[in-house]
């Protein structure tokens, strides 16, 4: 069979695959299960064209891997072919676990797991498959590899992993301040003692990926829509879990009701990865139809909203709100839907959202110069002010049904 393929990709056009095992890989059905897990969850409700996939987005990453490869070995570091396949496989698998239509409900599935976590799950799961083909690119995802750059190309500051996310995002979304010069920022690449750096000649290349990647949390993962579409679909699980506690059957396929009633405790971890592996979008979207016909007045009113895209309003602010503003809210609410006093939660409250552009407790984006000479690029750029780009911005949102504007 011909395991030598060429993908063509929208953002970048022609991707080579070149390695069997890779395409085996991509041809497994836990990394085909990323087709049917939009890269930006609800976001398409803001942005139609964000309709992507974290399949695409993991052949895009791997791509960048590539070039990033390339570019490296050209200027005279060595990375042995079974070095360049482990950190390829590394960043293919990066996001292979990832659940259903965004991070915020990573909690729900497995408690005390994330999508790193399951990722990890997944790849020693695979790893047994493979007649352990796996141990190095394990490695290096864990960071345990002797080679420390090879994991900050899969995980750091200045990663594959957002260089393809920050312009497929913007691709998809259409917002243009977000575009990155991800070759040019690759071409930059360097080593220097064993830490992943970038040529002085690219600082301006990373000023403007730092900017767009903070333009990109506030006018696309952040926008004050998207929080609240994230808000609904979470109140919803909120609310079938409580049920469900209650004793409430709730409709559902087979992936989401072992998650949802916790049959994991009971099974052995190659179970729970396989039905994980089959827990999509679709089921969730599926199950909320099911719920708005539910007995339940909170969840049918709650999955009904989110089908129709009639979403919470939304204000944010610096600070706190008003308690007696979002008290006469709760008021107004609990009148109109004649609701329960533990109802209201459901549809009026408050909570907040963070975001820093850069992070200077680990991997830092070092500069490098002709002289040898390190300076972080919060000390290098002449642009970029480092207290500002470090300092975390909070934002404080309050929701509640439109009807109730006040």
């Amino acid at each position: 069979m011909n395991k030598k393929k060429i993908i063509n990709d929208p953002v970048y056009g022609f991707i080579s695959i070149f390695d069997e095992t890779i395409y085996d890989l991509i041809e497994h059905p836990f990394f085909q299960h990323l087709r049917r897990i939009k890269q930006l969850g609800l976001t398409q409700l803001v942005y139609p064209g964000a309709t992507h996939t974290r399949f695409q987005h993991s052949l895009g990453s791997l791509h960048l891997m590539q070039s990033a490869i390339n570019t490296i070995r050209s200027k005279g570091h060595e990375i042995t072919e079974e070095e360049a396949r482990a950190v390829k496989i590394a960043i293919l698998l990066h996001d292979i676990g990832h659940g259903p239509l965004s991070h915020s409900l990573e909690s729900f599935w497995m408690k005390d797991h994330n999508h790193e976590n399951f990722s990890l799950m997944i790849m020693n799961h695979i790893n047994h498959e493979f007649n352990y083909q796996l141990d190095m690119a394990i490695k290096i995802y864990k960071n345990e590899y002797g080679k420390k750059f090879l994991h900050q190309l899969v995980s750091s500051q200045l990663d594959m992993d957002r260089l393809d996310y920050l312009r497929r995002d913007s691709f998809y979304t259409g917002v243009s301040e977000g575009v990155i010069g991800s070759d040019r920022i690759i071409k930059m690449l360097n080593v220097y003692n064993d830490q992943l750096v970038i040529e002085a000649k690219g600082i301006h290349s990373i000023e403007k990926f730092l900017i767009a990647r903070w333009i990109m949390y506030w006018q696309v993962y952040f926008h004050k829509t998207v929080v609240s579409a994230e808000q609904l679909l979470i109140n919803i699980f909120k609310r079938s879990k409580e049920l469900i506690y209650q004793g409430v059957k709730l409709p559902a396929s087979r992936p989401l009701e072992y998650f949802l009633y916790k049959e994991y405790l009971e099974d052995t971890p190659e179970n729970t990865l396989k039905l994980f592996s089959k827990l999509d979008d679709t089921d969730i979207l599926v199950a909320f139809k099911s719920w708005m016909e539910s007995d339940d007045k909170v969840l049918s009113l709650l999955c009904k909203n989110m089908m129709e895209r009639k979403l919470y309003k939304i204000e944010l602010q610096n600070g706190p709100f008003d308690k007696e503003k979002v008290n006469l809210l709760m008021k107004q609410t609990k009148e109109k839907y004649n609701l329960a006093p533990e109802e209201i939660k459901y549809f009026v409250f408050t909570n907040s959202i963070i975001n820093k552009a850069y992070s200077t407790i680990n991997d830092n984006i070092q500069i490098l110069y002709k002289n040898k000479e390190i300076k972080d690029i919060g000390e290098a750029s002449d642009m970029l002010s480092l207290p500002v780009l470090s300092k975390a911005v909070k934002k404080h949102f309050l929701c509640y049904p439109k009807e109730n504007n006040t």
